[in-house]
């Protein structure tokens, strides 16, 4: 593995991989034990789009395994200002040694692993956000035990965490069903993957026969970053499209919910749902630490 873009890039052994890592890597940090893997190590974050869980996670991860975090702003960078992004690509690989991307297009993240030479980590594109998935894997598997054979139900937009969790899923063992409005429906190449796993895969437009069964219920904003003005439009498209206590009753017996943050409680998500599954929420938002960790230990060791 050279580069971490989106899952769809990562065969099933490789996410197991990573997350038996993250799992190390958490064990240890909980008892004290250092683990400073990358020592004289960079790594460059371009942010694009803002957030405070990837830029403390990946910057403190870092920080962790020893090496340092560079963070870099679109201020801080030529890019849309006259240097081509294959230059600062270029450029960017003689002073790092790896390098982090939270941005809008896909084919950025892409790009810079083409003209580089140094790893390259998507830390969220609108068409996928695959670290965030690897954390939600990982706290499947401390409530669940496994993956396998487990039912996750993802309930809202099919926006790029949707792309990432069917992918991340399958790969995972899970069967995967998705309830959006049908007009908001997953990225045409992931819904092609997915047919491929036959009725393991299930994509419906009601929540209620989405969630039937499930292990897992996942959900996000209805409006993600980039996506203020068209607040009332989806407010209105996606009504009925929460995880609420009704919703609940379908899944199965102690089944989970998780949330990738920030929560908009009283739309996705009821505020008494959110309460009650607290602990596996928050359990989640911290593995992006101990997952993003694994990450970049992979790609950067010597």
């Amino acid at each position: 593995m050279k580069h971490f873009l989106k899952l769809l890039d990562c065969t099933p052994e490789e996410i197991f991989e990573l997350l038996d890592l993250a799992d190390k890597l958490k064990y240890e940090k909980k008892h004290g034990i250092a683990h400073p893997i990358l020592a004289g190590k960079s790594l460059g974050m371009i942010f694009q789009k803002s957030s405070t869980r990837t830029r403390v996670s990946f910057e403190t991860g870092m920080y962790q395994l020893g090496g340092q975090p560079l963070f870099l702003s679109p201020r801080d960078l030529q890019i849309g200002r006259g240097e081509p992004l294959c230059d600062t690509a270029r450029v960017l690989s003689r002073y790092l040694d790896g390098l982090m991307i939270r941005t809008f297009a896909q084919q950025e993240v892409e790009d810079f692993a083409k003209f580089g030479s140094i790893p390259v980590i998507n830390a969220l594109t609108d068409f996928a956000h695959p670290c965030q998935v690897m954390a939600d894997l990982q706290t499947i598997r401390e409530y669940h035990k496994t993956t396998e054979g487990k039912k996750l139900c993802f309930i809202g937009d099919g926006n790029n965490m949707a792309n990432s969790l069917i992918v991340g899923g399958l790969k995972a063992g899970m069967s995967v069903s998705v309830a959006t409005p049908k007009d908001y429906a997953p990225d045409k190449t992931v819904m092609e993957f997915a047919a491929a796993y036959g009725d393991k895969f299930q994509w419906v437009q009601d929540p209620m026969e989405g969630a039937a069964g499930a292990d897992v219920l996942y959900t996000d904003v209805w409006a993600s970053m980039g996506q203020e003005s068209e607040q009332a439009i989806r407010e209105k498209a996606f009504a009925g499209f929460q995880i609420n206590a009704k919703v609940m009753e379908a899944a199965n017996p102690g089944a989970m919910v998780l949330h990738c943050l920030p929560a908009h409680r009283g739309e996705e998500i009821t505020a008494d749902v959110f309460e009650a599954h607290a602990n596996e929420i928050f359990d989640e938002a911290e593995n992006r630490l101990h997952a993003q960790k694994a990450i970049m230990a992979t790609l950067m060791k010597d």
